[in-house]
C-alpha cells in the first residue's frame, strides 16, 4: 500500500500544475492532409509512419505525417540537420534531437516560421501553456524575441539522488552519512572493513556510471559541477553567467576529490568503466555508494535479491557540505532543446500549428505520453493508467512507448504520471525523502545568441571547454595539482577568451530573461 500512496501523492502533485483545456473536436482538416517531417534522434533516424500513435493521431486530426528525414545513415542529429540544409529540401516539419540552437540560428534568417502569432490565433492549448509558464517561453525564444520551435517540456522534478548500501552499513554498524566528513568515514570503512565478507579488499567505495557524476561531489565543498541537467554547463550567479569550473568552490572540491581518488575511495576505473559500472559493481557485490537515477537504481533491490542475499541499496539525503548546505544539484530541467519547427516552405502553417497544439490538448498529451487508449492504457479515475500487460511483460515501459511512437522527440509536454507507474517502492521512498527536504536548486535554462554573440561563443568556448576537462581529469588522476596550478589555470582561461564568453552570455541572459 505504501507504494500506491506515494505514487498517488506524486501524481496528485503533478496533476495540479496542469492547465484546464476545453474539449474540442480534434479534427484539423476536412480532407486528409499530408505533411512531410524530418525527425532525427539517436534512437531512431527517421519518423515511423506506422507508429500506433501516428495512426491514432491521424484518426483524430486528419493530419498524416510522412517521413522525409535526411541522415538515416547517421546517429548524429547535427550531421543529419547539416545534410538537410545542404539538400535544399526543407520539409513541412523539422524536429528531433537538439534542434533549438539550429532553429534559433536559422529561423531569424527565414528558414523556419515564427510561431508567436500562429499560436495566439490558432493554438489555444499552447497559448495556455505559455501563459502559465512565461519563463519557458523566454527560454525557448530566439535572440530576436520570436519562438521558432515547440519544445519537449519534461515534467516532474527529481531525477538523480545519492544511494548507499544499507546492508553494508548495517553489517559495519554504521548509519547513512549526514555530512562530508561522515561520507569520507563511511567510504573508508567500505574500503577497509570487508563489508561484502569475501575476505578480499576488493570493494569499490564510490562509483558512477557517467564519470561526470563524480565531479558532482564538488558540491560537498560548496562548488558546482554544472548549472543545469547538462554536464559542464554554465550557471547564474548574482544575475550574471559564470562557469562553475572557474570558481573557488570547484577548486576546493577538486582538491578533495583528487585526494579521495588517491586514497582508493573512488573507483580507480571511473573514467573507463563506463555505463556498465552500476550493473557490474552491484551484481558482483562490490559497489558501495553512487549518485544515479532514482527509478533505475532502486530497481536493483528487486533484481539482485537472489544473487546478492540481503542486498539493500537505498536513497539517502544529500550530505551537508563543509558549510552545512544540503544540495541536490541535478533536477529535471523544465525545457529541452528537442522539439519541432515549421519549415519556411510549409504551405499549411495554420493546420500545422493546430497539429502542434493537438499534442498539448488532454487527448494529445495522453497519447504522446502513454500511447494509444485501449491498446496501451485505460482511463482509471480520470487518469491515464497503463494496462497490466504493458507494466508486467518484462520489457521496459519507456522502450515500449518509443516503439509505439510515444515519448519520442516531438514537441510535447511530458506527464510524470507515466513514469510514476513503473517506478518501484524504494525509488518512490527516495523521491519522497528529497521532496520533504527541498534540496533542489534552480536550473539555468540557457540563452539564445544574436549573430555577434554566437561568433564570440563559437570562437572561444569549444577550446576553453576542452582545456577545462583536460585539467579536470589530470587533477583527479594525479598528473597535476589543482592548488598549485589554479592561478595559472585561471590566467589561461582568460587568455583563451573566458571573460569574453561570459560577457556575451550575460548580455544574452539579461536580454532574454530580465
Amino acid at each position: 500500500m505504501r507504494s500506491l500512496t506515494l505514487a498517488a501523492a506524486i501524481m496528485m502533485g503533478t496533476a495540479i500544475t496542469s492547465p484546464v483545456f476545453a474539449a474540442d473536436d480534434a479534427k484539423i482538416s476536412d480532407e486528409p492532409l499530408n505533411l512531410s517531417i524530418h525527425l532525427h534522434w539517436a534512437r531512431a533516424q527517421k519518423y515511423n509512419d506506422a507508429y500506433p500513435v501516428e495512426l491514432a493521431a491521424r484518426e483524430k486530426t486528419n493530419i498524416f505525417l510522412n517521413d522525409a528525414t535526411i541522415g538515416a545513415n547517421t546517429t548524429d542529429s547535427q550531421e543529419a540537420f547539416n545534410l538537410l540544409l545542404a539538400s535544399g529540401k526543407m520539409p513541412d516539419i523539422v524536429g528531433g534531437a537538439r534542434i533549438k540552437d539550429n532553429v534559433n540560428q536559422y529561423g531569424p534568417q527565414g528558414a523556419f516560421l515564427p510561431l508567436n502569432d500562429l499560436i495566439k490565433e490558432h493554438a489555444p492549448n499552447l497559448q495556455a501553456f505559455f501563459d502559465a509558464h512565461p519563463d519557458l517561453l523566454k527560454a525557448a525564444s530566439a535572440a530576436d524575441g520570436n519562438l521558432y520551435y515547440v519544445p519537449y517540456f519534461p515534467d516532474g522534478k527529481f531525477g538523480r539522488g545519492y544511494f548507499i548500501r544499507q546492508d553494508w552499513l548495517d553489517k559495519l554498524g554504521l548509519k547513512a552519512p549526514e555530512n562530508v566528513d561522515e561520507v569520507k568515514a563511511v567510504l573508508e570503512a567500505f574500503r577497509d572493513q570487508d563489508p561484502n565478507g569475501n575476505g578480499k579488499k576488493d570493494e569499490i567505495p564510490y562509483f558512477v556510471r557517467q564519470w561526470e557524476e563524480l565531479i558532482r561531489l564538488v558540491t560537498l565543498w560548496d562548488g558546482r559541477s554544472t548549472g543545469s541537467d547538462t554536464y559542464h554547463d554554465f550557471m547564474v550567479q548574482d544575475d550574471a553567467i559564470v562557469h562553475p569550473y572557474a570558481l573557488d568552490g570547484y577548486r576546493e572540491g577538486m582538491k578533495n576529490i583528487a585526494q579521495w581518488y588517491k586514497e582508493g575511495l573512488i573507483d580507480a576505473e571511473v573514467f573507463t568503466r563506463g555505463s556498465s559500472a552500476r550493473d557490474y559493481l552491484l551484481s558482483e557485490d562490490l559497489g558501495g555508494m553512487t549518485h544515479d537515477w532514482f527509478a533505475s537504481t532502486a530497481g536493483y533491490n528487486d533484481s539482485l535479491q537472489e544473487k546478492v542475499p540481503g542486498f539493500s541499496f537505498v536513497a539517502f539525503v544529500p550530505p551537508a557540505s563543509v558549510s552545512g548546505v544540503r544540495m541536490e544539484e541535478h533536477r529535471r530541467i523544465a525545457i529541452k532543446p528537442e522539439g519541432w519547427a515549421i519549415g519556411y516552405a510549409n504551405e499549411h502553417p495554420v493546420e500545422t500549428i493546430k497539429y502542434f497544439d493537438f499534442w498539448f490538448s488532454p487527448d494529445g498529451r495522453n497519447m504522446s505520453n502513454f500511447g494509444v487508449e485501449g491498446q496501451h492504457w485505460d482511463m482509471v479515475d480520470g487518469k491515464a493508467t497503463f494496462k497490466p500487460e504493458i507494466l508486467n511483460n518484462g520489457q521496459a515501459v519507456n522502450s515500449q512507448m518509443y516503439e509505439a511512437g510515444a515519448q519520442i522527440l516531438r514537441g510535447y509536454w511530458m506527464d510524470y504520471n507515466y513514469e510514476v507507474q513503473w517506478t518501484g517502492e524504494e525509488a518512490l521512498k527516495g523521491i519522497e525523502l528529497y521532496e520533504q527536504g527541498d534540496y533542489l536548486i534552480d536550473d539555468f535554462l540557457g540563452v539564445s545568441f544574436n549573430v555577434e554573440e554566437q561568433a564570440v561563443y563559437d570562437k572561444f568556448w569549444p577550446s576553453i571547454r576542452t582545456y577545462m576537462l583536460e585539467r579536470q581529469q589530470a587533477w583527479i588522476l594525479g598528473s597535476g595539482d589543482v592548488e598549485a596550478d589554479w592561478d595559472g589555470y585561471i590566467s589561461t582561461l582568460n587568455k583563451m577568451g573566458y571573460d569574453q564568453v561570459v560577457e556575451v552570455m550575460t548580455a544574452a541572459y539579461k536580454r532574454q530573461y530580465q
